[in-house]
């Protein structure tokens, strides 16, 4: 029998991680790679690294495995940054893989050499790694891909130069990189759930804070039960990039704000906040105040520790929040029903001119779109907007988890090929379209049936909101005018409309189940002034 070379062998690591895709951008340092790519591990071309990165975070967080992206050098991963940063924050199980120059010519720094290609990543991967020799190159992408799906998740990179895949792979190493395992999911222990049990117990207004660390079904099936037993209303944690409870259920009041004064004052009535699976908290604009009112204390768990550590208040335990959510709701005692009223939004304004508010808009998604829907949001105030939203599953909704703009068009694609048995709706701002336009040309090519619904309001109206707050003068420098959706999608081979009233907006939506293939909407929204 023949010792395979590095290509099989890196080939053989993804299938044991049960990789199927790598999304990708290649250029010439990569070359080499895809010349022996095999048959049943397809490659889904993206034309700018930024949506690379973005389909192969929204694959990962949809599917719970590893999502393998495939890079250009430094140029290529350079590009693709912006959308990193939304993978670090989200805990997106990433590997990326950059080409480097052959080895002979990096120490003469030629063109495309990926110079010091282990920092390059820093700090947004858990490891990043160049192997020192050819045949060392399967092991490192098999440590890399491990640490990458071990508690906390999160990206990881690796640097392979371009003469590697073909040289012979260390037969032994190689041998046992396919049976490797890691078992790394954090758990409580008994004494510190014991102890967040009692303070539960001894709450005279306890309240709960989810975070997008319990967005899964079990997650959902636990918090529920704990928040019913105990009768613990419901926030969501500030600047949530998933949804990790049903909106409509009577426990639920809301999303928390973003400043930071203005959390303490919303759960000031309460002397115990319990999070589970959430940073405390992920703020944006800045209130003054403490992190808590005088007389609230918090408890929390996370799987990561960097989040634990860096905590603003409380005491926070390192495990899985979703297996220490289900074991408090079988220790907790029984408790009654919350006071207070269940979210339910404020009536939307009506259309000026006919161009429609975005709680409208919303209204209208909500209204018309299919039961297992999922959404992939990237568009003004979203922090104001999801709960709007009806969301009575797990894993329905996602946004970046960084703000970087970019990131939700191209990752409603990969959240879409990950679970194709349930329609995605991307609703996209007109300006957070332009980031990375050139994903729709992978929808088309490959026909994933992604809805998009761009909201065009002719402005960066997050942008528009925040002048007002900071007293900045209208300069025109946020206006972006001139600009047609539409003519943009039918570039890239995309059936697209402009829609004139949220009735055609709504029969637009309700046929997503029943989508050949990709397809893009535009809806008139009211300015932000």
């Amino acid at each position: 029998m023949s010792t395979p070379d590095v290509a099989q062998a890196f080939y053989e690591v993804l299938r044991a991680r049960g990789v199927t895709r790598i999304f990708g951008n290649p250029g010439s340092n990569e070359l080499t790679m895809l010349k022996h790519l095999p048959d049943d591990i397809d490659y889904v071309l993206a034309l700018q690294e930024g949506a690379a990165v973005a389909m192969a975070d929204g694959y990962a967080q949809a599917s719970g495995s590893l999502g393998v992206v495939n890079l250009h050098s430094s140029s290529g991963t350079g590009n693709a940054m912006g959308n990193l940063t939304n993978s670090a924050a989200a805990h997106a199980p990433v590997l990326v893989l950059a080409g480097q120059q052959s080895r002979r010519y990096v120490p003469l720094n030629a063109m495309l050499t990926n110079v010091d290609a282990t920092r390059l990543a820093d700090p947004l991967v858990k490891f990043s790694a160049e192997p020192l020799r050819p045949e060392d190159v399967p092991a490192a992408v098999s440590q890399a891909a491990l640490l990458a799906l071990s508690a906390p998740t999160g990206p990881t990179s690796v640097s392979v130069p371009l003469d590697d895949w073909a040289r012979p792979a260390d037969e032994r190493v190689a041998a046992g990189l396919a049976s490797r395992s890691v078992a790394a999911a954090p758990v409580l222990a008994d004494a510190h759930l014991d102890e967040i049990a009692a303070q539960l117990d001894a709450a005279s207004s306890p309240v709960l804070v989810l975070g997008p660390g319990v967005d899964t079904d079990a997650g959902w099936a636990a918090t529920r039960a704990l928040s019913e037993r105990r009768g613990l209303p419901v926030w969501v944690a500030p600047s949530p990039s998933r949804a990790p409870f049903a909106t409509r259920h009577p426990h639920f009041r809301g999303i928390l704000p973003t400043g930071l004064g203005a959390v303490a004052d919303v759960l000031a009535d309460h002397d115990l906040v319990v999070t589970l699976g959430a940073a405390v908290f992920r703020y944006h604009q800045f209130v003054e105040g403490a992190p808590l009112a005088p007389g609230t204390r918090l408890v929390g768990v996370t799987s990561d520790p960097g989040e634990a550590a860096r905590a603003a208040a409380g005491a926070i335990f390192v495990g899985d929040p979703v297996d220490a959510a289900a074991r408090l709701a079988s220790r907790v005692r029984q408790g009654e029903s919350p006071a207070g009223a269940a979210f339910a939004p404020d009536a939307a304004p009506p259309a000026t001119d006919g161009r429609y508010s975005a709680p409208a808009i919303l209204d209208a998604v909500d209204r018309a779109k299919p039961d297992d829907a999922v959404i992939v949001l990237e568009w003004t105030s979203a922090d104001a907007l999801w709960a709007r939203l009806t969301f009575d599953r797990a894993q329905s909704y996602y946004f970046p988890a960084n703000g970087g703009l970019g990131w939700g068009l191209p990752a409603a694609i990969g959240v879409q090929l990950a679970d194709p048995g349930r329609p995605v709706i991307a609703l996209i701002g007109d300006g957070a379209m332009q980031y990375t336009p050139a994903a729709l040309w992978t929808a088309a090519r490959y026909g994933i049936p992604v809805t998009f619904v761009i909201a065009q309001n002719q402005e960066y109206g997050a942008l528009q909101r925040f002048s007002r707050i900071m007293d900045v003068p209208d300069g025109g420098y946020l206006d972006i005018d001139g600009l047609d959706p539409c003519a943009i999608a039918r570039g890239y081979g995309i059936d697209a409309h402009h829609l004139d009233d949220l009735d055609q907006l709504e029969d637009f939506v309700a046929a997503a189940s029943a989508a050949p293939g990709p397809r893009l909407a535009v809806v008139p929204q009211l300015s932000q002034r």
